[in-house]
C-alpha cells in the first residue's frame, strides 16, 4: 500500500522494536521475518500463525506488497527474462531473470532512473527519480521467483541506477539477502556495479565485503571515457584505476571491468592495446560486452569480428577475459529499453 513503509526493508533486531512499539511479543518478529524474507509473503494475510488482530495491525503500519508485473518478456531461446515491476508508489523498474548452468541469475535495479546519463544506457535518459529502499530491491527477486517458480542463486545489482548513488540502501539490501533468516544469498553470489563513483569505491573497500565490485569502464582513457560517462569528468582514470588497484589489494577480491563494445567507437586493436596498458597491476578480469542498441543515442554494438579481435589483444597481454553473452537481444535486454518502450507506447 503506497504511503506505508515497508516491512521489507528491517532486519530481525529492527522488527524487534517495532514488535515492541506496537506491544507485541518479541518472538513475533521471527515469524514475520520469515514470512517477508524467507518466504517473501505479499500480504499479511498469509501470515497464519499469527493472530487476526496482529496482521490487522500490522496491515494498518506496514505494507508487505510485492511489485506488481506490468509486463514481461521472454527471450526466443526461453533462457532470459525480462520484467517491468511496478512499485507501490506506480513507479516502474526493471528486472532481469538469466538462466546459467549454474542455475539463475537475477539482475536488479536500484533506483528509479538514473542521474549519470552513461552514453550506451537507456535508463539515465529521463534523469533520476529516486532511489529504491533495500525492501523494494529485495522484493524484484521475489516477484520474478514467484513468477518463474526458480530460486535464484546470484545477484548482479546493474539494472537502472547507480548502485554506489544509493549506497545505504544497498549495503542494508546485502545484509537482509544474506541473512539466514531471509534467502541467504552470500555476498560472494552477488556483484555491485558502478560507473566509477571514487569515494563510495573506497568506503566500500573499508567495510570488506566478499562482494565483486564491477567497474564499468568503456573507454581506455580520459578523454573518450569523459564523453561516455560523465562521470569520469569528476573522478577520471588516474582517481578511479589508482582505487580500484587498493580495493583488490585490501580486499583481496579481483575487480571486474565491464567494457561495452561500441562499433568505430571504443573498439579498435589500438585500444584494446591502451586498455591494457591503463589496467597493468591491478588484479582483475575485463568483461567485454557486445552492446545493444539503444534507440536515440546512435551506436551500434561492436561486430563479432572486432570483439574477437579485441579480446585476443588483450589476453596476449595477460588479462582473463570473458564475452558476456548476448541475453535477450529481442527482449529490450538493454537497462531502460522495456521501460522506455512501454512508456513510448502509453
Amino acid at each position: 500500500m503506497a504511503g506505508l513503509a515497508g516491512i521489507r526493508d528491517y532486519n530481525l533486531a529492527e522488527m524487534e522494536k517495532i514488535m515492541a512499539g506496537l506491544g507485541l511479543p518479541g518472538y513475533r518478529a521471527g515469524q514475520v521475518a520469515d514470512w517477508v524474507h524467507r518466504k517473501g509473503a505479499s500480504s499479511f494475510a498469509e501470515m497464519t500463525n499469527l493472530p487476526a488482530d496482529m496482521r490487522e495491525k500490522l496491515a494498518n503500519s506496514f505494507s508487505v506488497a510485492l511489485p506488481g508485473i506490468a509486463e514481461k518478456k521472454t527471450a526466443r531461446d526461453g533462457e532470459t527474462c525480462k520484467y517491468l515491476l511496478t512499485l507501490a508508489d506506480g513507479h516502474g523498474v526493471e528486472s532481469v531473470l538469466m538462466k546459467y548452468r549454474h542455475g539463475y541469475s537475477a539482475c536488479l535495479s536500484t533506483q528509479v532512473g538514473c542521474r549519470m546519463a552513461c552514453f550506451m544506457c537507456a535508463s539515465g535518459m529521463g534523469g533520476l527519480m529516486r532511489g529504491l529502499t533495500p525492501g523494494e530491491i529485495i522484493g524484484q527477486i521475489w516477484a520474478m521467483q514467484h513468477d518463474a517458480g526458480k530460486r535464484i542463486g546470484s545477484i548482479v545489482l546493474m539494472g537502472s541506477g547507480e548502485p554506489l548513488d544509493n549506497y545505504d540502501a544497498v549495503l542494508k539490501f546485502i545484509e537482509l539477502v544474506g541473512a539466514p533468516y531471509g534467502l541467504h544469498v552470500g555476498q560472494r553470489h552477488i556483484t555491485v556495479s558502478t560507473c566509477g563513483i571514487v569515494p563510495r569505491i573506497k568506503d566500500l573497500m573499508r567495510l570488506r565485503l566478499s562482494v565483486t565490485l564491477a567497474v564499468s569502464l568503456h573507454a581506455p582513457n580520459n578523454e573518450l571515457r569523459g564523453r561516455l560517462l560523465p562521470v569520469n569528468r569528476r573522478f577520471p582514470l588516474d582517481e578511479l584505476l589508482p582505487a580500484c588497484r587498493q580495493y583488490a589489494e585490501e580486499t583481496g577480491r579481483r575487480v571486474t571491468f565491464e567494457y561495452a563494445l561500441l562499433d568505430g567507437i571504443n573498439d579498435t586493436e589500438a585500444q584494446a592495446r591502451e586498455l591494457a596498458g591503463v589496467l597493468r597491476g591491478i588484479h582483475c578480469h575485463i568483461n567485454l560486452i557486445p552492446a545493444n542498441r539503444v534507440k536515440g543515442r546512435g551506436f551500434q554494438g561492436s561486430r563479432a569480428a572486432k570483439v574477437k579481435a579485441f579480446r585476443a589483444r588483450l589476453e596476449k597481454a595477460g588479462y582473463p577475459v570473458t564475452v558476456r553473452r548476448e541475453l535477450g537481444l529481442d527482449i529490450d535486454a538493454a537497462c531502460g529499453q522495456l521501460k522506455k518502450r512501454v512508456a513510448e507506447k502509453d
